[in-house]
C-alpha cells in the first residue's frame, strides 16, 4: 500500500563518463549528476540523459527509480554511505519502493505521468560503482532492485515534487513480488497474473510465459 506521502528526493541525469577503479577504466552513464532545477522528461527519458549500453535505450525503461528506503537499509546493514543517486538512478523517492509500487502503477511526477513497467536488473556496473563484488547477489536476495518506468505524458520534473498515484491497475502485483516469484519462489498462478498484467514490459511477460510453459511441460 502507498498510504504515506511520497516526494522526489533527487533528480539525476548524465552522459557516458570514463570511470576508474581497481580493475581499470570503464565507461558508463551510471555516475549521474544531481539536477536542482526543473528538467524536461520526454518519452525516451530525461533531456540530457544518455544510456551508454544500447539495451538501456528502450522507452519501456526510460526512467530508473530507486528509494531512500533501500539506501537506509544498505547503509545500516553493510555500514555503507550510499546517498541518493548512488546506484545510478534518475529519480530517488523518499518513501515508496519495490515493496509497495505495483506493475502498471501510473504516477504523476511534476507535470509528467509515468508508469511502472519493470524491475531494474542489477548488473556488474552497479557492483563496480558501489565497490562491492557481491552487490548483484545481495540486491536480489534482499529484493531491492529498484524500478523502471515508461513515460505516458512528457512534462517537467524536479526535486521536491510530490509523487501521486493516479491509478493502480494491478493491486498486489508489486515489483518485490515479481522479483521474488522470478528469482526465488516461482508460482505458476502468480506468474500467470504477471503475464496478463497491464503495463508490465512485454519482455518480462514473455519471460514468465516461457517459464510457465516449461514448468507445465515438466509436470506432464
Amino acid at each position: 500500500m502507498t498510504d504515506q506521502p511520497c516526494h522526489i528526493l533527487g533528480v539525476f541525469i548524465g552522459k557516458t563518463k570514463t570511470l576508474k577503479d581497481a580493475r581499470g577504466e570503464w565507461q558508463s552513464s551510471i555516475a549521474r549528476d544531481r539536477v536542482d532545477g526543473p528538467v524536461q522528461l520526454e518519452h525516451r527519458g530525461f533531456v540530457g540523459d544518455q544510456a551508454t549500453q544500447s539495451y538501456h535505450g528502450s522507452p519501456d525503461i526510460a526512467v530508473c527509480l530507486h528509494s531512500q528506503t533501500h539506501y537506509d537499509f544498505w547503509n545500516a546493514t553493510l555500514q555503507m554511505d550510499l546517498q541518493p543517486g548512488g546506484v545510478g538512478e534518475n529519480l530517488t523517492l523518499d518513501t515508496w519502493d519495490d515493496s509497495n509500487l505495483c506493475v502498471g502503477d501510473q504516477l504523476r511526477i511534476g507535470t509528467a505521468l509515468i508508469q511502472i513497467s519493470a524491475p531494474r536488473s542489477p548488473c556488474e556496473n552497479q557492483a563496480r560503482f558501489v565497490g562491492r563484488p557481491d552487490w548483484v547477489k545481495r540486491t536480489l536476495e534482499e529484493l531491492r532492485t529498484g524500478i523502471y518506468a515508461r513515460v505516458l505524458e512528457p512534462g517537467t520534473v524536479q526535486a521536491g515534487d510530490e509523487v501521486v498515484l493516479e491509478e493502480c491497475l494491478n493491486p498486489g502485483l508489486t515489483i518485490r513480488a515479481l522479483n521474488d516469484c522470478w528469482y526465488f519462489n516461482f508460482d505458476v498462478a502468480l506468474a500467470e497474473r504477471f503475464i496478463t498484467a497491464e503495463g508490465l514490459m512485454a519482455w518480462w511477460q514473455q519471460r514468465f510465459r516461457d517459464k510457465v510453459e516449461e514448468v507445465n511441460k515438466g509436470d506432464k
